[in-house]
């Protein structure tokens, strides 16, 4: 990490202070455009928007527990080429980590982006946001659920964390160009930012910020998180693992998928073109499910749900940042994060490997290492 700096947080608006900070980035001549949480003008709904007029930083709620999609995605539009200037970009850590795994895989480049990462307070899912939000105002919303989550309340604003917040260990983007740091502040007072690299450091240099160390409560805070978190996760991995270990546990757990594939859709990782499942190869001949029926006796419908979550698995396992997004996206409320968190857990450990660890690591079966898996080739 680089030096120090404090944002100044005036009236005990946080979420004011980042606006003036996001405002102060889009000034820079080399920053055409700023991407960040933003209240919708209609309604509550807070999505990622690319903000080129500052005037529109008003709305912009980079605070806001909505996560509505993993701007991973979002990241790898803006950098699969040359966009005309550079993107600064308000993320969380998990979608850093995800847009990692895709510039890795060709699918983006961070020449010409700005890295803001946020620490992550935690998210909830889109409907219990959604319903928050129309109740309160998404203004009010952001900031007492902040508060509340960074004092380490259980249900902040009185809502639930996403299940996959719950379990993630990883709440700073110690990979972001700026860091911008929550964790073991008063936020109605100071905010902390560092820089995670030079051309983070060159920037921050720039802005007239005063310079401050890291508060002495930070470390502590985030360690205390990181077990608390660590050890639910691993709760989760074992009743999981227990759960569908078994064919028969495994297809009553996936019982009511309906083949939708918008878990398929909502990964940030799964980047595919064209999915196998999309093509005809499983658009079955009509005679075909009437003989699997006489055959079995009986036949559930839709077919093939479970090989389909299996592909996936094999497919993505190794990649995968445990953001949540695949059950937020499930209509059924089937628990799709806990399997592939648990399955990816174990596939990436085989490797020593985490998705989104290092930029500079390249991934798994993509390069022969002599001293990998020496117990299955026998080296």
């Amino acid at each position: 990490m680089g030096k120090g700096y404090r944002i100044e947080v005036k009236d005990g608006d946080p979420q004011e202070a980042l606006r003036g900070f996001l405002r102060t980035l889009l000034e820079r001549d080399e920053i055409a455009a700023v991407m960040t949480p933003l209240r919708l003008p209609a309604g509550t709904a807070v999505m990622p928007t690319l903000v080129a007029d500052a005037t529109n930083l008003e709305r912009a709620e980079p605070l806001s527990p909505a996560f509505p999609l993993n701007a991973a995605r979002l990241l790898s539009r803006l950098s699969r080429a040359e966009a005309g200037g550079k993107v600064a970009v308000v993320v969380r850590p998990c979608e850093l980590r995800a847009f990692t795994e895709l510039a890795k895989l060709h699918q983006g480049a961070r020449d010409d982006l700005l890295v803001v990462g946020l620490d992550c307070p935690g998210a909830v899912e889109n409907r219990v946001f959604s319903k928050a939000a129309e109740e309160d105002g998404a203004g009010d919303l952001s900031l007492r659920f902040t508060r509340e989550a960074l004092k380490g309340e259980e249900h902040p604003a009185g809502l639930d964390l996403a299940p996959a917040c719950r379990v993630c260990e990883h709440v700073i983007a110690d990979a972001a160009d700026i860091l911008i740091g929550l964790h073991g502040l008063d936020v109605d007072k100071e905010i902390w930012v560092t820089s995670g690299t030079e051309l983070g450091e060159e920037v921050l240099s720039e802005m007239g910020l005063s310079g401050a160390s890291e508060p002495e409560s930070r470390p502590a805070r985030i360690q205390a998180l990181v077990d608390e978190r660590t050890a639910r996760r691993d709760k989760m991995f074992e009743e999981t693992h227990q759960a569908t270990s078994t064919v028969e546990g495994l297809t009553a757990y996936l019982a009511s998928c309906v083949n939708c594939y918008n878990c398929r859709v909502a990964c940030p990782v799964c980047y595919c073109r064209e999915c196998v499942f999309t093509t005809d190869v499983f658009d079955h001949e009509p005679r075909q499910y009437l003989n699997w029926a006489r055959r079995k006796g009986a036949v559930k419908m839709p077919t093939d749900t479970v090989f389909y979550h299996l592909t996936r698995m094999a497919h993505m396992s190794l990649a995968c940042v445990g953001c949540g997004q695949c059950s937020n996206a499930c209509p059924n409320d089937i628990p799709v994060m806990e399997l592939f968190r648990t399955m990816a857990h174990r596939a990436q450990e085989s490797f020593d490997y985490e998705a989104g660890r290092n930029p500079e690591e390249a991934p798994p079966l993509a390069v022969f290492l002599e001293n990998e898996l020496t117990e299955v080739v026998g080296l």
